[in-house]
């Protein structure tokens, strides 16, 4: 027994350590855009192109890695997923060294080939984190605390990327190679110990049998409205801080509070919130159920967005903000800009809640169930687009949180409504 509980408490600190390395990787496309913008003299949207790519990767790769995962079991698949990553990381390092277009185009293949990875790796630690936990409260539980090391590793790569590129407007890849060099390395690592690791398989597939060939994840309403429920929460979670980054920097604060540089720190305040939601949410988790934590969270979410929506943007407040190399700081900023904030809070504890609930009562269906939940995770590059042409159409940044409002409605409704399994009458063993 107790030799059982040694290799999951090994198992669950691989997994948690790959969820760290999806937040190191997605995360590092971020200020990369504005190092690819700088180097290459492209628009603003071009340099997104790298987090763009990622997000794609998604929608291109959650199938037929869920099936994989299936097929081959978690250990094939976690292997696959660090080979691949170390590719695309590697491919990315590759286009430090060359010059002109071919080196934006080589990083972006890079990107898109790290994107891979992040879902093949998303795949295996999500269920397998539940799995590990056995469902329920203390599955939350674990996804919560895997989310807080991801949040942990999220923020340490944006604060990295300050002190080896201190002035964005002469940025270069070359800069960030020991960034990039880090996670060659840590890939390197993981796939060593998870080599030598005794990862715990679902029992082997059997043949379905002809009247039950047309029976899936996809067959349970929870799961699919679950599905939908991530590409929405991803949107919201990656909308929020773009949008409201982009307006300070455009009208949000005045000229003299060096609008910029306080617009980035209060955007990066809003990611450590995330890892402080998430460090709550961990200690929670075993405590309170997923559907009460998802509710509490999307309520106050919608009244911090429509708070914000709805504020006189010249009533302002002190906020406490991380600014990177130089510790924490007092900015005066619009209280809209304080509310939104918050909302890293809010956001912070919803994918694992979400996951939780989708996944509840699936059986030998949640491999398959994590492919596609991975796929849908495209919406982190396709909500923030529709947000910015509301910015567009209407030349109003507030306005666009309206979509954020949308998104936080809909994650209302699963939490009370749409995360009830219905289709308990489907065989699952």
């Amino acid at each position: 027994m107790n030799k059982q509980k040694n290799g999951n408490l090994l198992a669950i600190i691989v997994m948690i350590l790959l969820f760290g390395m999806i937040s190191f990787v997605t995360n590092l496309a971020s200020p990369m855009g504005d190092v690819l913008k700088n180097q290459f003299g492209v628009a603003n949207w071009m340099g997104t192109l790298g987090v763009f790519a990622n997000f794609i990767a998604y929608a291109v790769m959650g199938i037929p890695a869920g099936n994989l995962l299936q097929k081959r079991g978690y250990k094939f698949t976690a292997l696959t997923a660090v080979a691949v990553g170390f590719t695309g990381v590697g491919v990315q390092t590759i286009a430090g060294l060359l010059a002109g277009n071919i080196a934006f185009g080589v990083y972006l293949l890079g990107a898109f080939i790290a994107g891979f990875s992040m879902c093949m790796l998303n795949i295996v630690v999500n269920p397998m984190l539940n799995k590990l936990a056995g469902g329920g409260n203390r599955g939350n539980q674990l996804l919560q605390i895997g989310g807080s090391f991801n949040s942990f590793m999220g923020t340490a790569v944006i604060f990295l990327t300050g002190v080896f590129v201190p002035s964005i407007v002469d940025a270069e890849i070359k800069q960030v190679f020991p960034l990039m060099f880090i996670a060659l390395a840590i890939f390197a690592v993981a796939f060593v110990v998870i080599m030598f690791t005794n990862i715990p398989e679902s029992a082997p597939q059997t043949v379905e049998r002809k009247d039950e060939s047309n029976v899936g994840p996809m067959s349970f309403r929870h799961f699919v409205l679950g599905a939908v429920a991530i590409f929405i929460y991803v949107g919201v979670e990656v909308g929020i801080p773009n949008v409201l980054q982009k307006w300070l920097q455009n009208g949000g604060l005045s000229v003299e509070s060096g609008a910029e540089g306080i617009a980035a720190t209060v955007a990066a305040t809003y990611w450590l919130l995330m890892l402080v939601g998430r460090l709550t949410g961990a200690a929670l988790g075993a405590k309170v159920s997923a559907k009460s934590m998802l509710t509490a969270v999307s309520v106050l979410g919608l009244v911090l967005v429509l708070g914000a929506m709805f504020l006189d943007p010249a009533n302002s407040v002190n906020l406490p903000v991380f600014m990177g190399t130089a510790g924490f700081g007092i900015a005066n900023v619009p209280v809209n800009a304080a509310l939104l904030v918050l909302c890293g809070l809010c956001t912070s504890v919803m994918w694992g809640g979400i996951f939780n609930l989708a996944v509840e009562g699936l059986g030998k269906y949640t491999e398959k169930a994590s492919g596609i939940f991975m796929a849908l995770v495209c919406g982190g590059g396709i909500l923030p687009l529709l947000q910015n042409y509301v910015v567009d159409l209407t030349g109003n940044y507030l306005v666009s949180y309206w979509v954020i409002v949308a998104g936080l409605a809909f994650l209302l409704f699963y939490a009370l409504v749409g995360s009830k399994n219905v289709n308990k009458d489907i065989k699952v063993d």
